[in-house]
């Protein structure tokens, strides 16, 4: 295949992720928009595996397994992948895209030849800076992404990890980095590009292990976007017009995201990006919890919505981790045959990654048109004779409004509050992700539904008849 055919090849791939992009922007349009992307990508790897086919087979051979390797675990853990173990396996995603950034660089150094980058000792400054910053972004990607996973996963704790001077040492890794940087693309010297991979891997760790639970979704986003900027920059590296294209749009499209969800958490964007947000403050250790709730039961739970003209559910992690989507959905059909008005209200960063509640809901079939935003339906909540809550704390805390020592201060949440009644259903009364307490479980309007999420949707179901 000759090098004019490739970039067209190229060209319409890119073409391919930006429509992909365009489709999953809606949930109406995602499947297409996935559709779109899985297309775009084979057409990048048929065309890579045409333009340098290599002359000996067995070379290509062992690129074929190990595609097909590859292929069979992506597969598998597709399939078998749990809906609330997505956001870890997302983490993982961004880790292998930032490591593979990492080793491309390695290789690219160690045999600039096979690049096109020229002899050893003679590569050009700018494809040296290139392989630097590739590097380093790939590092800092793939540690900050391993402790994302871990935190998610609740193999480390969701709360903030303070080191002393936290930010004073972030700023010298990064001096250090530079200087770094600037002496690699002077020497070619070997030794420094590993201290560039060292000192990237220990800034992608003290970069995420401040942040708390609640800025995950905002992790998750920022994270994305390192890990299109180090395919990028590796893009630049090799001359590969698909990797920059493909890595400038995850980076960008990350960023904007990134973006949004700042505002969905009230952060700065430039802390977000450098990775200063986020625990500046440990939460208050918890405290024995002596004033008394409202408790309800299924039947009176099912009073409540059937009395009503409005209900407005709010879904948060909790749903998913019971998988009460559909439990939820056939509540929400039985009530509209009753007459009822009925709303779903999502939270931009519900759950643990971004769109973690529409996914939810887009696989319990529940009808786009009923699923609002935070701007669009918090006007509503005081319309509404009902707020359903299943499994959501942070996104409906008052303290965010009201309590400047609460590490969500500051944080817009779903007005909850101002309906005529709040149920509740939770397992108990334990914080959120943050580690805060809602205050709201013991207001006067609140009755608590404790339990399973999907145990007790299936029982105010059948009490629904």
């Amino acid at each position: 295949m000759n090098a004019n055919l490739a970039a067209l090849l190229y060209l319409v791939s890119g073409v391919l992720f930006i429509l992909a992009l365009r489709g999953l922007s809606s949930p109406e349009t995602a499947r297409q928009g996935n559709r779109y992307g899985v297309i775009g990508m084979a057409v990048a790897i048929l065309t890579t595996l045409a333009y340098h086919l290599p002359s000996g087979f067995s070379s290509f051979f062992f690129v074929l397994v190990s595609i097909g390797i590859g292929a069979a675990i992506g597969i598998w853990r597709a399939r078998t992948i749990q809906m609330t173990a997505m956001p870890q396996l997302v983490a993982l995603f961004h880790a292998l895209v930032g490591l593979a950034a990492v080793f491309v660089a390695a290789s690219a150094l160690n045999a600039p030849q096979a690049f096109g980058l020229g002899a050893p000792d003679s590569i050009h400054a700018g494809s040296l800076i290139e392989m630097a910053i590739g590097a380093a972004i790939g590092a800092i990607t793939f540690t900050g992404s391993v402790i994302a996973y871990l935190k998610l996963d609740d193999k480390m704790t969701g709360r903030p990890i303070l080191v002393a001077n936290r930010h004073a040492i972030n700023i010298g890794l990064g001096i250090l980095l530079f200087i770094f940087a600037v002496a690699f693309s002077a020497t070619e010297a070997h030794f420094v590009f590993w201290l560039i991979i060292l000192v990237s891997l220990a800034l992608g760790v003290l970069l995420i292990i401040p942040i708390g639970g609640a800025d995950m979704p905002v992790v998750i986003s920022m994270l994305n976007s390192y890990s299109g900027w180090a395919a990028a920059a590796v893009g630049f590296t090799l001359g590969n017009l698909a990797l920059i294209i493909t890595g400038a749009l995850v980076g960008s499209s990350g960023a904007i995201l990134s973006y949004v969800m700042c505002k969905g958490m009230n952060r700065a964007f430039i802390s977000v990006i450098l990775g200063g947000f986020g625990g500046e403050t440990a939460p208050k250790e918890s405290t024995v919890e002596t004033r008394q709730v409202k408790q309800g039961s299924p039947e009176e739970a099912a009073k409540l919505l059937e009395a009503a003209k409005k209900v407005i559910i709010v879904p948060g992690y909790g749903l998913a981790v019971a998988q009460a989507q559909h439990a939820l959905r056939e509540i929400a059909d039985v009530l509209k045959k009753k007459g009822v008005e009925v709303k779903y209200a999502i939270h931009p960063v519900a759950g643990r990654m971004p769109g973690h509640m529409n996914v939810l809901l887009a696989e319990a079939n529940v009808p786009y048109d009923e699923v609002f935003e935070l701007k669009e339906i918090n006007p509503e909540f005081a319309e509404a004779d009902v707020a359903l809550v299943i499994g959501a704390n942070d996104v409906t805390n008052p303290a965010a409004k009201t309590d400047p020592s609460s590490p969500i201060y500051g944080m817009p949440i779903l007005d909850v509050e101002d309906a005529k009644k709040v149920l509740f259903v939770k397992r108990g009364l334990g914080s959120g992700y943050a580690g805060v307490e809602n205050e709201l479980f013991f207001r006067d309007n609140t009755l608590m539904l404790f339990g399973d999420a999907k145990k007790m949707a299936e029982s105010v179901l059948r009490a629904l008849g």
